[in-house]
C-alpha cells in the first residue's frame, strides 16, 4: 500500500518536472544558452520547495539531498532545449500542466508545513509559497515583474488549494480527500482564470497620473 510520504514525494516530483518545463521554456524564449536553460529549469522547479523547507526547518532541503529533483529538472531542461518547437506548439497544454503543477505543489506544501507543526494560517501561506516561489525566482532572474503579481488568480488559486488542505486537517478529513479537493479547487480556479481572463481588481490611473508616469519613464536612463 502506498504511504502518504511516498504519495507526497511522487506528487512533488511530478510538479517539479512541470514547473521546470515552464522555466526552461522561458529561458529559451529569452535566448539563454543550454546552461542557462538548465539553471532556470532547476530554479523554477525547486525554489518554492527549497524556500518552504528552509522556513520550516526541514534542512537540508529535499531538493538538495534527493538527486531525483535535480534529475527531473535536467530532463525537463534538455527536453525543452532539444524539442522546443514541439513544446512551444503545446502552449495551451503547458499552461494547463502549469496549473496542475501549481495545484500539486500547493497541497503538498501545506501538508508538509502541517506535519512540521505550523499553525493553520502559516501552513496555508507556506503551501502558497511552495506553488509560486519557483515562478517568482524565475522571473526575477529574467529581470521581469513576477507573473504571480500580475497573472490571473495565480497566487489566489494556490492559497485556496492550500487552505482546503489545512481546513481538512482541522476537521479530521483523511489527507487524500483534502489533498484531492484542494488540488481540484486550485486547478479549477486557475483553469477558469486562463480560459475567461479572471483576475483581481487593478488600480486605474487617471489620465493625469498616466501622463506623469510615462514622463518619468522617459526620463529614466537607458540601460
Amino acid at each position: 500500500m502506498i504511504t502518504i510520504e511516498v504519495f507526497m514525494r511522487a506528487v512533488d516530483l511530478c510538479a517539479t518536472f512541470v514547473f521546470a518545463l515552464s522555466g526552461a521554456v522561458a529561458a529559451v524564449n529569452r535566448r539563454l544558452d543550454i546552461f542557462g536553460i538548465l539553471v532556470l529549469a532547476f530554479v523554477a522547479g525547486n525554489f518554492g520547495g527549497i524556500s518552504r523547507d528552509l522556513l520550516i526547518g526541514a534542512v537540508p532541503p529535499a531538493a538538495l539531498t534527493d538527486g531525483r529533483y535535480l534529475l527531473v529538472s535536467v530532463l525537463a531542461g534538455l527536453a525543452t532545449f532539444l524539442w522546443y518547437a514541439g513544446i512551444d506548439k503545446l502552449r495551451n497544454p503547458v499552461l494547463l500542466f502549469d496549473a496542475a503543477g501549481l495545484a500539486l505543489f500547493a497541497v503538498v506544501g501545506a501538508q508538509k508545513a502541517i506535519e512540521f507543526g505550523l499553525n493553520p494560517i502559516m501552513s496555508a501561506l507556506l503551501g502558497m509559497l511552495t506553488g509560486i516561489g519557483g515562478g517568482m525566482m524565475r522571473d526575477v532572474l529574467l529581470t521581469e515583474i513576477p507573473s504571480v503579481l500580475r497573472s490571473d488568480l495565480y497566487a489566489v488559486a494556490a492559497l485556496a488549494g492550500a487552505s482546503v488542505v489545512v481546513i481538512g486537517d482541522l476537521v479530521g478529513l483523511p489527507y487524500g480527500v483534502s489533498a484531492v479537493s484542494g488540488a481540484v479547487l486550485c486547478f479549477g480556479l486557475r483553469f477558469m482564470a486562463i480560459r475567461h481572463g479572471w483576475h483581481l481588481p487593478i488600480a486605474h490611473l487617471s489620465a493625469h497620473a498616466r501622463v506623469k508616469r510615462d514622463a518619468s519613464r522617459d526620463r529614466e536612463p537607458s540601460p
